[in-house]
């Protein structure tokens, strides 16, 4: 029997990926959060509530069980880093951060894990509020990834996307285009990179089953340009977008960066994973999100 904690697993691919983990008979689910999002897992998990901000009270909740995987969804900050790493250090048999591919500064070359390395990263302790949320998962994975207790992979996403997505950022891109409202875009040309709810999902829990450790680039295959999003979101709402490289704050598009951010999967392929092709879901997701937007128009 396997025994999985879930740092987070309430909502979007952390949802997901309790999910995945609980079609496994053998496998013994617990999450941990503040107790603050309902779930439906019933008692299909084990629930832990604590602020894992708050080191005292994660060490307490954990109680020195041992966990063959730890799945830490929730880590912002150095200071939750090193907590965890003191935590679990006698404890787990392998933990895996989800970390971002904010760690990176965009660029026009497509990204791989050397061009940001955790290994040589000064370290610095603090408190979330501290630190930007990139200067965060560097600090984080820094710390995590360079003890030696257990062996710890850091997966970096880029934007996330899914019908579930709770931040609602390409809904936002058909909300705004539908109505007439303009997106501000500062580079229609940058390309990025997405991955899909569910594939997050279904990655990390692979991960758990893996020895692939230190950082690793997870997305769909393909990066896409702003501008095509765009083109695509005009071909299903029927309109035409409306998109200054500059605008208001509350116009300005999630996906607005001012030069390309793409990520290459080759290690994770070189280690057996797959991805789906970001061109086979993307129109679809749109033409889904469309949909059910326009119900509630």
């Amino acid at each position: 029997m396997r025994s999985i904690l879930v740092l987070g697993g309430t909502r979007f691919f952390g949802k997901r990926l309790v999910q995945r983990l609980l079609e496994d008979e053998d496998t013994q689910v617990t999450i941990l959060t503040r107790g603050q999002t309902a779930d439906e897992f019933g008692d299909a998990v084990t629930r832990l509530s604590a602020d894992r901000s708050d080191t005292e009270a994660l060490a307490a909740a954990v109680g020195g069980r041992h966990f063959d995987v730890v799945y830490d969804n929730i880590c912002y900050s150095p200071d939750d880093a090193a907590a965890a790493a003191g935590i679990f250090a006698e404890t787990a048999g392998r933990y895996i951060l989800t970390s971002s591919l904010s760690v990176y500064d965009p660029g026009p070359e497509i990204l791989d894990e050397a061009d940001f390395d955790p290994g040589s990263y000064p370290i610095r302790l603090g408190p979330k509020e501290n630190f930007s949320y990139q200067e965060g998962k560097r600090l984080a994975e820094a710390i995590l990834l360079n003890q030696t207790a257990f062996p710890a992979a850091a997966v970096r996403f880029p934007i996330v996307l899914g019908t579930d997505d709770y931040t609602r950022r390409l809904h936002f891109h058909i909300e705004q285009i539908t109505a007439g409202r303009p997106v501000g875009i500062p580079d229609p040309e940058a390309l990025i990179s997405f991955i899909r709810s569910d594939e997050a999902a279904e990655f990390l829990y692979r991960l758990g089953f893996s020895s692939l450790t230190g950082p690793v680039n997870a997305c769909s295959d393909g990066a896409i340009a702003i501008r095509e999003i765009i083109s695509l979101i005009e071909a299903v709402t029927g309109r035409q977008a409306i998109t200054p490289r500059q605008a208001a704050d509350k116009d300005m598009s999630p996906f607005g960066i001012t030069g390309s951010w793409h990520m290459s999967t080759a290690k994770a392929r070189t280690a057996g994973f797959t991805f789906l092709p970001l061109g086979s879901w993307l129109p679809e997701l749109i033409t889904v999100l469309h949909a059910s937007l326009g119900h509630r128009q």
